[in-house]
């Protein structure tokens, strides 16, 4: 037997600012703007309904990510709204969930999701395989005056480790390189100084710029 909600009254307010539109998608379920951002904002009889694999602790969905978790817990109820919207939406959100929250979906859906199919879990191992190690975090091009024409210059820090999202954490350490621009151009989302072949610099002073150019 399906679980009928109570419709709630219109929010008067959001984490992410004043609403600019609101809508009751489902009973329970509003769909707001803001000037900046939205999502769904659930009532309590609502949020106490999403599985608690899926739910947030605030009952405020962002329409980037977490909006998926709204959608995938009520998905038998959203199909039978024969809305029309949702041609379009519940793809869209089996795909961003599989592909930023993938333990949850898994753990949900009974479906464990593969590397190949989520950009998390693949960052994550990238980053888990180079603790220890330092990556590349900001680049520099060679209009900076320590970066010689044709070369790209790189500040690298030491992994420390990974969260759950596969964000690096990283240590105080970090040093200075040079990379072929040809070469950073076809780089990976995650590399070390190591596979980038980089040439080590003691610093961003310019002088750096003078020294390789005598090279």
């Amino acid at each position: 037997m399906t679980r009928t909600f109570a419709s709630s009254p219109r929010p008067e307010h959001s984490p992410w600012g004043p609403l600019q539109t609101a809508t009751q998608r489902l009973p329970g379920i509003w769909h707001v703007t803001t000037a900046s951002h939205g999502g769904f904002l659930l009532s309590d009889e609502r949020q106490a309904a999403v599985p608690g694999v899926l739910r947030r602790d605030d009952g405020a969905y962002e329409e980037d990510v977490d909006w998926t978790r709204v959608m995938i817990a009520f998905e038998r109820e959203w199909r039978a709204s024969r809305d029309p919207l949702l041609d379009l939406e519940l793809p869209l959100a089996h795909d961003i969930a599989r592909n930023w929250l993938p333990e949850a979906y898994g753990t949900f859906t009974g479906k464990a999701v593969p590397a190949r199919d989520s950009h998390v879990l693949r960052r994550r191992a990238a980053y888990e395989a180079a603790i220890g190690d330092y990556v590349s975090t900001s680049a520099y091009g060679d209009w900076a005056d320590w970066v010689p024409a044709g070369k790209v210059g790189l500040v690298f820090r030491k992994v420390a480790g990974v969260d759950a999202m596969g964000f690096a954490d990283y240590t105080a350490d970090q040093m200075y390189g040079l990379v072929d621009k040809d070469r950073y151009a076809t780089r990976a989302e995650v590399e070390t100084f190591e596979s980038l072949g980089a040439v080590r610099v003691e610093s961003m002073a310019p002088i750096t710029k003078q020294v390789a150019a005598l090279a």
